[in-house]
């Protein structure tokens, strides 16, 4: 079913859906796609874009275009575990975005994944393609509908950014307690491109994994891959990102905030491999420990293959200090509220490089988790 107006899509599908950044408006952005359950039931190009982008649901790229069936599984493994063969033999769609040759997109792409059925195993294909000197935001929300407590997402997300192209991908989980969660991702970074890959988790999930991979294959190829979770109710999130870097001067940078509270374990990953003599990169992971009943473990894995890689590392795991709570309260503030502050503060989301608009949406959302942070 395709909508000719976003706001004809159910009230409370798009209550749930802002939750995740989606703009129910629809004018801030250059397109928008929304899949529900196993259908798309919106997708739309802003007229002001039409002929720089194209967004529409995978399978129907798939038929649109031949050359789309060679990129499908062409980074991700479908052979690489048991959720990239459910979704190899059966997947109910995703989206597919091209930005096309030369085009800078000033106003971010939407999409919205959702599961508003309990016990759906939603099984999705995405791709995402930004041609050759492009440059483009794209804002992602999956989300599980509150009337929905449990449900599988198994997610395939493929990027290829071309010669001197610009992608920031952002993604924002808002699961339930009772979901288990599944991404695959990759991308491939030709000459001069540069693919930004942001990553928000700050619900509470039953089980999350995901380490997303980008081959740096060009020279001056560039990935910057960020993180900012935030573990509660028991959840379990394993969630890193890997970057090989084999092009000529090409380039890694990878940054995790991560904070845990009421028994939430998470696992933090970072590996770079490089593969060239010239490549570099640096991976920095700080954690917050709000409870004794909580965990984290941060793992960063540095591998040179090759004589003057140079790739660094940093990391810190600890509580808050009781010199900044107490500081905090003498300017009048409860102990609780200075917690929030703290929390607040140390889930700053200008490390992601977005744009005004997107990153005041972002503080947005951080600003309604951290006042419930205690």
């Amino acid at each position: 079913m395709k909508l000719t107006e976003l706001t004809r899509i159910p009230h409370r599908i798009l209550e749930e859906a802002a939750k995740a950044g989606l703009d129910r408006s629809g004018d801030g952005r250059a397109g928008t796609l929304m899949h529900v359950d196993q259908e798309t039931i919106f997708s739309q190009v802003n007229e002001a874009f039409e002929g720089k982008i194209e967004i529409m649901d995978t399978k129907q790229a798939l038929e649109k275009y031949a050359w789309v069936r060679d990129l499908r599984w062409s980074v991700v493994e479908r052979d690489k575990d048991d959720y990239t063969r459910k979704v190899d033999e059966d997947f109910s769609g995703g989206y597919f975005m091209r930005i096309l040759p030369g085009a800078e997109i000033v106003f971010p792409l939407q999409s919205c994944l959702m599961i508003t059925r309990p016990g759906l195993e939603q099984r999705i294909h995405n791709i995402v393609v930004a041609e050759e000197g492009s440059k483009a935001h794209i804002i992602s929300g999956c989300i599980q509908h509150s009337e929905a407590r449990e449900g599988r997402h198994l997610g395939i997300s493929e990027f290829f950014v071309r010669k001197n192209a610009y992608l920031n991908f952002t993604m924002i989980h808002d699961w339930s307690v009772d979901t288990f969660v599944r991404p695959r991702s990759g991308a491939l970074v030709d000459d001069g491109g540069t693919f930004v890959s942001n990553y928000v988790c700050l619900r509470p999930v039953k089980d999350l994994q995901m380490l997303p991979v980008a081959l740096c294959r060009g020279k001056e190829s560039k990935a910057i891959f960020t993180s900012i979770l935030y573990g509660q109710e028991g959840s379990l999130i394993d969630v890193g990102s890997k970057a090989i870097l084999t092009g000529e001067g090409s380039r890694s940078e990878m940054t995790s905030r991560v904070i845990v509270r009421r028994g939430s374990r998470i696992i933090a990953r970072g590996l770079i491999d490089g593969d060239n003599k010239s490549a570099y990169g640096h991976l920095e992971c700080k954690g917050l420990l709000l409870d004794d009943e909580s965990f984290i473990n941060s793992i960063p894995e540095l591998i040179a293959r090759r004589a003057g890689v140079e790739i660094t590392h940093e990391a810190a795991v600890g509580k808050i200090s009781d010199k900044e709570i107490n500081y905090l309260m003498t300017r009048r503030l409860s102990h609780d509220e200075a917690v929030s502050l703290i929390v607040r503060g140390f889930m700053d989301v200008s490390i992601m490089g977005l744009p005004k608009t997107l990153s005041d949406e972002m503080n947005s959302i951080v600003d309604l988790v951290a006042s419930s942070a205690i």
